[in-house]
């Protein structure tokens, strides 16, 4: 589904996405109209601009993962600006993608955002994560569960998933197999009771992870 409220832009993401075998079941030009579309179609991935008519991306974002939320979103936006890309992350978005992006870079972030893989533009992963760094450092409620303990090399491989790195790319990074990366990315999971990779991205810049 694509959600942007200039109408031109709104039918040429359409076309390439149609170009490049992606069903677009449905279009929408603000927050309510993308709420309603998305409970109907249920869409896999949301691209969501920033600025729509009714509201804001981030706001877009909640309410569509509120009535959809096996949906991933990706923000495509014009704006790079700190408190956009801050918001849309903690609305639930998958990742963030500036609309200076071309053709080809925009198909490669559906099918990763598709996949469950966080997607950013190059330089504001590391935005994110100098903001969501200094919350590591914030005293910690005694009355809070303790998190279960990660090895040096799950704590690794967590560093370079919260980076945007696929499982091929941290294999080759860390001279690993494939499997052996996905074995440590599944019991991050199971030790963090976190779904996806989307919320261990989530989890690593909460915890400063880089």
């Amino acid at each position: 589904m694509v959600v942007d409220d200039h109408p031109m832009w709104r039918d040429g993401v359409s076309r390439d996405l149609d170009a490049a075998g992606f069903a677009v079941v449905a279009t929408a030009e603000g927050v309510a109209a993308a709420a309603r579309r998305a409970a109907a179609v249920q869409p896999d991935v949301v691209l969501m601009d920033m600025q729509l008519l009714d509201g804001n991306g981030a706001e877009g974002t909640t309410q569509v993962l509120q009535v959809s939320p096996n949906s991933r979103v990706l923000v495509l936006s014009a704006s790079a600006e700190r408190d956009d890309v801050l918001d849309a992350i903690k609305a639930g978005a998958s990742g963030y993608l500036v609309k200076s992006a071309s053709a080809a870079e925009l198909i490669d972030a559906v099918h990763a955002t598709a996949a469950g893989q966080p997607v950013f533009t190059p330089g504001l992963a590391g935005l994110v994560l100098g903001e969501y760094r200094r919350m590591a450092t914030a005293p910690v409620d005694a009355r809070a569960p303790e998190v279960p303990a990660l090895t040096d090399r799950e704590t690794e491989v967590l560093r370079l998933v919260a980076k945007g790195l696929s499982a091929k790319q941290i294999a080759t990074r860390l001279s690993l197999s494939h499997r052996t990366v996905e074995n440590h990315v599944q019991a991050t999971l199971r030790k963090l009771q976190l779904a996806n990779r989307v919320e261990l991205t989530r989890y690593a810049i909460e915890q400063g992870l880089e």
